[in-house]
This record gives structure tokens, C-alpha cells and sequence, in this order.
């Protein structure tokens, strides 16, 4: 049999074994024969290494064209050779600029003689109730003084003394403290019928209000600071109104009296109705609800001058309306009678020294000066120049995206596929034996060095762009920069073109090509793991064919070793039986 014709050619090699009871190391020839046996899956699994080899490279040739797939598709994208850069020449301009893709190069002087402002409408002052409704006011705190300016605790200083109040104390009792402090020289009182606070000098001198090292704010809140006289009184009403109180607890002057049973009632501001409720809101809240409908304006409350505002969100000359039923909110706030307007003002400027231009904004568009793609938001009456030039920067960066992950490629396919001989030994990679791999490399060389059919502009192949392969190290490279910089400066519709054109252009037909690269890679990679696949069920198969060879030998081998343990028991049993006999 084979096996037993490959143990008579080991024995007849002279090997030299040993067993337990035939003195022959059966055990190491089986092992020795099994290793011949394994030699078809030793080449099988060097295959499979290969193949793995072999994925791998093609693994990384595919992420190498999908990069490169990128960096074509960015090439199409239609803001590229289209976009446009727009600056200032004023080196410290503060002016927003911004321009969109195709608007014309050049440069634009816009002289600005006035900004655009908003229109005002500023309420009557003094809409809050006064301080108190008596001349005693005994029983006001400073914690709770209604004033514009919240008082605060400390020190203030009258004709060089000190007065030190708390915000527990009562207006009369920091009166009596200006009275002590002065020697009784300077008395204060407070007028209800004019919501003021009169400082008189006894002596008839001149009053000096504050210092430098004061720590309380208290003369500013009650509006005392005009010196210079022996009678000093405040300079507004001192009354203002609690914006976190409800509207009926606010302590406006005028009642209001147009609303229902409930409290409720209504208004309009730029023709937009706004809802109130005295009983519910705050004059904060309601402040809010303006900001946030469509009146298109910003309310707010003037403490210091106790007067309500309102600002058009929008500039411009454009009017602010009001309307409402007599004896309503609006009238309480001071926004309709007593109220005054300040119109806001148009922007006016120039263009190249042109005819003076108006804008309801400080952003100039094409609307209001005509150049198309461009936009200024000014904010200074200046003159500057606006220069506009091709996004040179932008296009040059994909177009360096594109060479690289063009070699990368190249370079990859180069690498794995080289034959190299050196004292006549001849070595290969891994990508050797693939001429599809290398196919692909020269359709790459071909796409790139062809030209583009059917354009009537001057740049018609990556030639006309200053781009070539690299005599030295046939890389894809920028030969003549100052080429490539002229035509992404003065000739962006052609370079559009070229790269962008329909099924023909540059673009469309690498990636034809590309596309075709990445279904053959995936297809290659598939065939091999099948292959590899394949490869382990052959393996699998002899590997247990060997064990059920190995098992039958080591079998026969046992039993010859239990034939030979016999055989010596029955020849000594014979030596012992004669030698005991003589």
C-alpha cells in the first residue's frame, strides 16, 4: 500500500527509530509522513496569504479612487470658478462685505454721506404718579422709594458733610439727617403737588452737593445735583413707574379707563392690534408682547426720564403709528398725546462718484446700486473702495486636492505593480501579475493628457492650465504656475468649462473611468474572498482525510506493537521453561 511503500522508502534512508516493544519509533514516522502529506494545504494556505495580499492591496487602491472620485466632484461644484472675493481697500474698514458667485470683477467706490436711521417716537415724560400724595413722607422707605434709580445704602455728601443712610430709612428721616449733618444750615422737603424735593440753605449760601469718595447714589435718584445756588431743586418729577406691578398697581398719573368689565382692552401699533389687561399685566409683560407681535417696532421704558419709547426695527423714513379709543393704554403710557416723533433718515451715497443713491438700510444691495452680486452693510460715513476679483485662493485649492489624490492613485498602482531585477534576481509586488491594476494607470495618463472636445475657449486640456506630468517623477504636477494663476484669475468661465462641461468635460470623463475602476476593484476583491472561501473548504477536507490516515496508521502501528509484546512474553515464557529444565 502508499503509505506502507513511502515506510520502506524511510527505512530504507536508514532512519534510525525506536518503539517500547519493537524498538521502532513508529510515532516520528507518522509524524514525518503526515508532513508530507500536508504539503498541498501548506500551498493552500500560501495562497490564501497571497490572496489576502492581494484584497488588501486592492482594498487601499479603492479608498485611494474613491479620494480621488472626491476631489473630481469637487471640481463641479458650480460656486468654484464662479466665486468671488470682495474687500475693502481700507485696510481697517469696518464694513460687511460679501459677493456671490459670477458677480463682475472690479472695483466700486461708494462714498457714504449719511447712514440710515430709525424712526422714534419718544412717549411724554413723568407718566408715573409722584412719590408720595402728601408733603409727608414719613412713611417712605428708601428700600420702596418709587424713583427711576433704585436709591442705594451709604454715604452722600452735602456742602462738605457726611450723611450716612440706610434703606430702612424713611425720606423724612434722611431729611432730618441733611438737617443734622449741615447744622440745620440746609433743610430738605418734598412737594407732592410738583413731585419734587427742594434743598434750602438757611444762610443763603451756596449748596455743594456730592463727592468723589460718596457711596451712596441717593442724590441722583431723587435728581438733586444742579449746584451753584442756595435752593436746589430736582430736575424732574421723581415719581416712575413699577414695571413688575400690574397695570392698575403701576402708579401711572393717568387712569385707564377704556377697557370692559374684566380689565381688558385693546390697542394698535403700525396697525397691528395688541391685547392688555390691567388687572393681569405688567407694564414689562406688555413691553414684551409688543416686541414679540408684527408691530415691527422695540418698546421700552425710560426709567430716568419715566417715559415710554418706540424704535422701528426697520431704518429708514418710515412712520410709527398708534391708535386707540380715548382713554386707553396708550394714552397712560404718554404715546399719543404729548408724544414726539423722530423721523429716521435714508442712507445716501454715491457710486463711483455717480448720483447720489438712497437706501431705507445701511446694507446696499443690487437694489439700491446695481451692482449684481454684491452687498455692503456700511456703518461709517466714509468713502471706500470695494474690489471684487475671482476666489483665485478657493479654485487653486481644489485644483491641488485634484493633483494629489490624482498621484496618490498613480503612485499606489506604481508601487504594487512593479517588476524590479537586480544581479539577476527578478522580485515582484503584489499587484504584479494584475493587468487590469495597470491597465487602469495608463487610462488615467490617457484621460489626463487628453483634451476636451467641443470647447471654443482657450483652455481645452490641463496643458492650457499649466499642468503636466513631471518629466523626473511622472507625476501629475504644476509646471508653469503663473499659468494656472493667470487662467483662474482672468479666464474662470473657460476653466469652468473645461473642468464642468456637460458628459465631455474633464470631470464627467475621469469619472466615467473612475467608476468603472471601483466596480472592477470591488468585483476583483469579491472573486478572491470567494476564492479564499473555496481555499478553506479544501483545506478542511484534506485536513480530515489526514486525521482518519493518521488515526488508521497509528492504529496498524499499536497492533504491530501489541503482536511484537506477545511474541517477546511467549519467547521468554520458551527461555524460561528450557533454562529452568537444564
Amino acid at each position: 500500500m502508499k503509505v506502507w511503500g513511502i515506510l520502506a522508502l524511510y527505512l530504507m534512508a536508514g532512519l534510525q527509530l525506536s518503539g517500547l516493544a519493537s524498538g521502532f519509533d513508529w510515532k516520528s514516522l507518522v509524524d514525518q509522513l503526515m508532513t508530507v502529506e500536508r504539503a498541498p494545504i501548506t500551498r493552500l494556505e500560501k495562497e490564501q496569504v497571497t490572496n489576502s495580499s492581494r484584497t488588501k492591496a486592492l482594498s487601499d487602491l479603492g479608498a485611494k479612487i474613491t479620494a480621488l472620485q472626491t476631489a473630481a466632484t469637487a471640481l463641479k461644484d458650480e460656486t468654484i470658478f464662479s466665486g468671488r472675493l470682495a474687500k475693502s481697500t481700507t485696510s481697517d474698514s469696518t464694513w460687511s462685505i460679501a459677493s456671490s458667485p459670477g458677480s463682475a470683477p472690479g472695483r466700486y467706490k461708494i462714498a457714504v454721506a449719511q447712514l440710515a436711521t430709525a424712526t422714534r417716537r419718544d412717549g411724554a415724560s413723568d407718566i408715573g404718579q409722584g412719590l408720595n400724595t402728601t408733603n409727608d413722607v414719613s412713611g417712605l422707605t428708601l428700600a420702596t422709594l418709587a424713583t427711576g434709580v433704585a436709591p442705594t445704602a451709604g454715604t452722600f455728601t452735602i456742602n462738605g458733610a457726611k450723611v450716612t443712610v440706610a434703606l430702612t430709612d424713611s425720606l423724612a428721616d434722611v431729611f432730618d439727617k441733611i438737617s443734622d449733618a449741615t447744622g440745620d444750615d440746609v433743610t430738605a422737603a418734598y412737594d407732592a403737588a410738583t413731585d419734587k424735593i427742594t434743598l434750602t440753605s438757611a444762610s443763603e449760601s451756596v449748596i455743594t452737593l456730592g463727592a468723589a469718595n460718596d457711596t451712596s447714589n441717593l442724590l441722583r435718584a431723587l435728581k438733586l445735583g444742579n449746584n451753584g445756588s442756595d435752593v436746589v431743586e430736582s430736575s424732574g418729577l421723581l415719581g416712575a413707574i413699577k414695571t413688575t406691578a400690574k397695570l392698575n398697581a403701576a402708579g401711572l398719573r393717568t387712569a385707564v379707563t377704556n377697557t370692559d368689565s374684566n380689565g381688558a382692552g385693546t390697542f394698535s401699533i403700525n396697525g397691528v392690534e395688541i391685547a392688555f389687561d390691567v388687572d393681569g399685566d405688567t407694564l414689562a409683560g406688555l413691553i414684551k408682547r409688543i416686541n414679540q407681535s408684527g408691530a415691527g417696532v422695540t418698546a421700552s421704558y425710560d426709567s430716568v426720564n419715566d417715559r415710554m419709547q418706540l424704535i422701528n426695527n426697520s431704518t429708514g423714513d418710515l412712520g410709527v403709528s398708534v391708535s386707540e379709543t380715548s382713554g386707553g393704554l396708550l394714552a397712560a403710557l404718554g404715546l399719543t398725546t404729548g408724544a414726539t416723533t423722530a423721523r429716521g433718515d435714508n442712507a445716501e451715497f454715491r457710486i463711483n462718484d455717480g448720483a447720489t443713491l438712497t437706501a431705507t438700510g445701511n446694507t446696499l444691495d443690487a437694489s439700491t446700486h446695481g451692482i449684481e452680486g454684491l452687498t455692503v452693510t456700511v456703518d461709517s460715513e466714509t468713502t471706500q473702495t470695494i474690489a471684487i476679483s475671482a476666489d483665485t485662493s478657493s479654485m487653486r485649492k481644489k485644483v491641488d486636492a485634484f493633483i494629489e489624490a490624482f498621484n496618490a492613485v498613480q503612485t499606489f498602482i506604481d508601487e504594487k505593480s512593479k517588476v524590479t531585477s537586480a544581479n539577476g534576481k527578478v522580485t515582484t509586488s503584489v499587484l504584479s501579475s494584475n493587468r487590469e491594476v495597470q491597465e487602469w494607470a495608463r487610462d488615467l495618463r490617457s484621460v489626463a493628457f487628453s483634451a476636451v472636445s467641443g470647447l471654443t475657449g482657450t483652455i481645452q486640456r490641463l496643458e492650457n492650465l499649466g499642468i503636466d506630468f513631471d518629466g523626473t517623477t511622472g507625476k501629475l504636477a504644476i509646471d508653469d504656475d503663473a499659468k494656472l494663476t493667470a487662467a483662474l484669475t482672468n479666464k474662470p468661465e473657460d476653466v469652468e468649462a473645461f473642468f464642468q462641461t456637460g458628459s465631455t468635460g474633464f470631470v464627467a470623463k475621469l469619472t466615467k473611468l473612475l467608476d468603472r475602476m471601483e466596480s472592477s476593484n470591488d468585483d476583483q476583491q469579491e472573486r478572491i474572498t470567494k476564492n479564499n472561501s473555496d481555499i478553506d473548504r479544501q483545506i478542511g477536507d484534506l485536513e480530515r482525510r489526514l486525521e482518519q490516515q493518521r488515526e488508521l496508521l497509528t492504529s496498524g502501528f499499536i497492533k504491530m506493537e501489541e503482536a511484537q509484546a506477545r511474541i517477546q512474553q511467549q519467547g521468554n515464557a520458551l527461555t524460561n521453561a528450557f533454562f529452568k529444565s537444564s
